[in-house]
């Protein structure tokens, strides 16, 4: 299978990768070991990105306004954007693949919802299995991303719901109208601001946010699928809260990690509550 990513090189709290023909290197402060490659080949990346004195890229003359990479099975628009985010967060491809999987192993078109969902790799995963998916996001324009990466992958006539909202007062919503979903996908942000202005801070809206999953839930769940970037928000802490939600559904959990020649980099944490 084809894979335009990979992780170069880590350390000294920066890492090095390569996304189709471009390398860049950004801020990782997961990386606290030394770095593998000599400084030279790291000098050779064709951009970098740095929060040392504000947000600065370095180089971003050399990329293009913007490219299309493959991985995991999938096909992404990227582009540089101010907060050095590129439109993926490559470390969730193994969730994407077991989210396509489980999809596909559903024996049904199974409904799905993607809470804080960006640039859309699981509704796109999600899709490619054939559910039917609703995609929610606070952002305008990463929901048109989204969009955009869901007609990359020719699903742009497949059943996707594209939401523009704040996810809490959508799921209050949901929760009124009746409607249910057989799989949930939240990667909540440890802040953020919802499309009207609203605040979300993760240690202190966490629990509602799982709250109203649980109330949303088919009575045939397949899965809830919680990913987290949220530094001190630990696997433990993950599965703790789903399993006195779900205490029946089988839990699985881990570090979510960037990886390719270099030792692996972690990212980020996820647990699933499975129930199919």
């Amino acid at each position: 299978m084809k894979d335009d990513y990979e992780l170069l090189d880590s350390g000294d709290g920066r890492k090095l990768e390569r996304f189709g023909r471009y390398v860049l290197a950004r801020p990782c402060s997961q990386a606290m070991w030394r770095p593998s490659l000599p400084a030279a080949e790291w000098a050779r990346a064709d951009a970098s990105f740095d929060r040392e004195d504000g947000n600065r890229w370095h180089g971003r003359g050399n990329l293009p306004k913007e490219w299309t990479i493959e991985t995991a099975g999938q096909r992404f628009r990227l582009g540089g954007t101010d907060f050095g985010h590129l439109g993926i967060f490559p470390e969730q491809r193994a969730q994407w693949r077991w989210i396509r999987d489980a999809a596909a192993a559903a024996g049904r078109s199974p409904s799905v919802l993607n809470l804080f969902a960006y640039s859309g790799g699981s509704t796109v995963a999600a899709a490619l299995g054939g559910a039917e998916v609703c995609h929610l996001d606070a952002s305008k324009g990463m929901v048109e991303w989204a969009r955009g990466n869901a007609a990359l992958n020719g699903l742009a006539d497949r059943p996707v719901r594209w939401i523009v909202d704040d996810a809490h007062k959508f799921m209050k919503r949901e929760v009124r109208r009746g409607r249910r979903y057989d799989a949930v996908i939240l990667d909540p942000p440890t802040f953020g601001r919802g499309a009207g202005g609203e605040m979300y801070k993760i240690e202190r809206d966490l629990k509602d946010t799982l709250g109203l999953v649980a109330e949303l839930l088919s009575d045939r769940p397949l899965f809830v699928l919680f990913s987290s970037h949220t530094p001190g928000l630990s696997q433990i802490v993950a599965e703790n809260i789903l399993s006195q939600l779900w205490p029946s559904a089988r839990l699985e959990s881990g570090e979510m990690l960037l990886e390719g020649r270099s030792l692996p980099c972690p990212s980020g944490i996820y647990c699933r509550a499975v129930f199919a």
